[in-house]
């Protein structure tokens, strides 16, 4: 059966997604506790997750859980081992206090399509009109195709759900489309999510399509499904509750991904200017195939970043002349037309960012650059590197790249016209005093936060020290080199310079530089 033809429910889609948080305490006490702070939140719903409760007794703990008043309206869920919950016993108990629950008032009632038939007998005729049944499919595995996406859908419906959830997993990036393909289609009420790292956008998205609820945890570690999102990220950080089918999506598209604080920037920054905008992390495996799968004009921009900037280049229909000279891209913008144009806001970014280093603490001449004539080090090969060394000779320096594999430092150098080293020669390379040393690898990110390119005694020769690495704000090699007595640059103010040439090419506006300056260096 196609998905738009399944019967509608009588249940009515809220006109916004609601934000539900999950209660996972062990205690009753401490679970009621979790839905007043769930409400300080500013959630609309909580899930009561009986299956987490120790020595749980249904007739002793329920009346304490959904005592009127209650803070939210309460989804009772009691999830077994094999839906991946921890209640490990019979189905019979289990029913029975999800039937005591929707007695006490409970608004919503979740339980599983594997066993919705037995449980449907039981209810017979019993449920509370208030109390809305949830009927659930999650596979763990992976995610089907959208016929049969639809099908599950449809074969929900038909148990008596007021409401479809169903839960799927991310192999890839793209599985998610198949899911949004079927929210916006359907209709019925539907919870459609994706779980793991892969499936994250599913989770803020779904209000663009119409998800009826998506979950957010109460705090970071107390999540109840793989990447879920804590609540007030969902409701600060992402503005969930202004994104609706108009709204823009931007976001990075990089492996690894989460550490990366452009979605605090670009929300905040969309925000100050009213832009219907939301900026999201993009966990991506194949660049091509994710360009070609989200591919509407919805999916309007997105920054780029290890490993992917190189083969942005050949991804978009039209690429800036300074950006196909760098050989990496690391912003992309749909036209209205539809065509991928590329640029790279990178070599201005960081180049300035040195430049500004250099001026601020050592005496300059005005009139050009304070990297003219400086032996410049690049340390990487990739698309930072070549934004960097790119940048470095257009300003008059004599650049060198350093790369752990000499085939790569060779390739960018010839294209620089300098020389090429490996890491291993770097650490006895010092042919002049006061060089400029700048990584563009990921050594020393978060977690590897002890790893540096380069040791602290080759680090004497340079008299200027940048790091593109900007998780952690100081890294070793940054710490190292001060010690050292070289001037530091963080790739904090790369990432600065570097996102407000992003927003401009995103929005058309001015960037609102205080305020993004004010983000990244107070809170992230």
């Amino acid at each position: 059966m196609s998905v738009s033809a399944v019967v509608p429910a009588a249940v009515a889609r809220p006109s916004r997604t609601l934000v539900c948080v999950p209660a996972t305490a062990r205690a009753p006490r401490e679970m009621a506790a979790e839905l007043g702070a769930a409400a300080a939140l500013g959630a609309d719903v909580a899930e009561l997750r009986l299956d987490c409760l120790a020595g749980f007794a249904p007739r002793r703990d329920l009346p304490v859980l959904l005592a009127e008043p209650r803070p939210l309206p309460a989804l009772v869920t009691y999830r077994p081992k094999w839906e991946g919950g921890e209640y490990e016993g019979e189905d019979e108990p289990r029913f029975e206090a999800l039937l005591l629950a929707m007695e006490l008032g409970a608004e919503y009632v979740d339980i599983e399509l594997k066993v919705v038939d037995k449980f449907m007998k039981l209810v017979s005729g019993k449920k509370p009109e208030n109390c809305k049944l949830i009927v659930s499919s999650h596979n763990f595995e992976n995610t089907p195709s959208a016929e049969e996406l639809g099908n599950l859908v449809a074969q929900i419906q038909a148990t008596g759900a007021d409401i479809v959830k169903i839960a799927t997993t991310a192999t890839e990036i793209v599985d998610v489309a198949r899911m949004f393909q079927i929210l916006v289609h359907c209709q019925v009420p539907i919870i459609g999510l994706v779980m793991n790292d892969r499936g994250f956008i599913s989770r803020i998205l779904c209000p663009k399509y119409g998800g009826y609820l998506t979950f957010g945890s109460l705090e970071k570690g107390k999540k109840s499904a793989p990447a879920q999102p804590t609540a007030a990220d969902l409701i600060n950080l992402y503005n969930i509750r202004q994104i609706g089918p108009d709204t823009k999506v931007f976001g990075i598209i990089g492996k690894p991904v989460g550490h990366s604080k452009s979605p605090i920037l670009h929300n905040e920054a969309f925000r100050s200017v009213g832009f219907n905008a939301v900026y999201v992390p993009f966990l991506v495996d194949d660049l091509v195939q994710f360009l070609s799968t989200y591919s509407s004009l919805d999916f309007a921009g997105f920054s780029c970043t290890i490993p992917h900037k190189e083969a942005a280049v050949r991804c978009c229909d039209e690429v800036d002349p300074i950006a196909r000279d760098i050989g990496a891209v690391n912003t992309i913008v749909r036209r209205p037309d539809g065509k991928l144009v590329g640029y790279n806001t990178d070599y201005v970014g960081a180049i300035s960012a040195i430049e500004d280093g250099i001026r601020a603490s050592q005496p300059t001449d005005p009139t050009t650059s304070p990297l003219a004539g400086r032996l410049f080090v690049v340390i990487g090969a990739g698309g930072a590197g070549k934004a960097l060394a790119y940048g470095a000779k257009e300003k008059g320096a004599r650049v060198v790249i350093a790369n752990r594999t000499f085939a790569r430092a060779q390739e960018l150098a010839n294209l620089i016209a300098g020389p090429a080293l490996t890491l291993a020669e770097l650490e006895n390379y010092h042919p002049e005093e006061g060089m400029i040393l700048a990584n563009t690898t990921a050594i020393g990110m978060h977690p590897n936060v002890n790893e540096t390119p380069l040791s602290k005694q080759a680090l004497k020769s340079y008299a200027v020290v940048f790091d593109a690495v900007y998780t952690p704000k100081e890294t070793r090699l940054l710490r190292e080199a001060a010690e050292c007595g070289a001037t530091v640059v963080s790739g904090l103010e790369m990432f600065i310079r570097q996102a407000m040439g992003q927003f401009e090419h995103f929005t058309g506006m001015p960037a609102p530089d205080r305020l993004m300056r004010d983000i990244v260096l107070t809170r992230t």
